[in-house]
């Protein structure tokens, strides 16, 4: 039960959590660019669809998967190659948008929330990173290690939902200031296509630890 748990230990991790959300990742930049596109809807969008992930992400810990991410080399090339050729994918649409007319590309809910999922389950780091984070806050003494992480994990992603909901609506704001004029429009989808590019060039240099 979450009340066994240190309240110091949770306090520490919530922190922890906040320090991360905020630190400059793949993730909090791709809710940035997402919400100056579209609009902070775009970007709570994204936001629910990585956290979802993290769920994901979380079940690997408890059942031991993620280990495999950490052990296999060809499992984490192959998941890497994937969301790679997904963010490019992403910069193409970027690049295509920015030459269209404004407005003439839209971005249903569904597809934002596929994104975020995506996004986060191609990216073998966040296992990996789940598989070293989480385990640091368990209480051997309190037993039961797969609920405490579970309860971890869930804490972790609230406050994710906090943090980069945050950072969607900030951006939200710039979205509607770049809407009025259709060539800053343009040159926001090219930042963006040029961060897509950036983001898959560093998740394919990455490597196994």
């Amino acid at each position: 039960m979450l009340e066994l748990m240190p309240l110091d230990t949770l306090w520490w991790f919530v922190v922890a959590s906040i320090a991360l959300g905020f630190a400059p990742g793949p993730d909090n930049i791709f809710v940035l660019t997402q919400s100056s596109q579209h609009g902070a809807r775009a970007g709570l969008l994204v936001t629910l669809g990585l956290c979802t992930g993290l769920i994901f992400h979380t079940g690997l810990v408890v059942f031991g998967v993620a280990v495999i991410f950490q052990t296999s080399l060809v499992v984490f090339t192959a998941v890497k190659i994937i969301g790679a050729g997904y963010l490019l994918y992403l910069a193409w649409q970027a690049f295509r948008a920015a030459r269209a007319e404004l407005g003439s590309i839209q971005v249903s809910a569904g597809r934002l929330y596929q994104r975020g999922v995506i996004m986060n389950l191609t990216n073998p780091k966040v296992a990996i990173f789940f598989l070293a984070f989480l385990p640091q806050f368990v209480d051997p003494d309190l037993g039961q290690g797969s609920r405490q992480i579970v309860i971890l994990g869930m804490i972790f992603i609230g406050v994710t939902l906090l943090v980069f909901g945050s950072i969607a609506m900030a951006a939200g704001r710039l979205s509607s200031w770049f809407t009025r004029s259709p060539q800053s429009q343009q040159w926001l989808n090219r930042i963006a296509g040029s961060v897509f590019v950036a983001l898959a060039l560093r998740l394919l240099i990455i490597e196994q630890q």
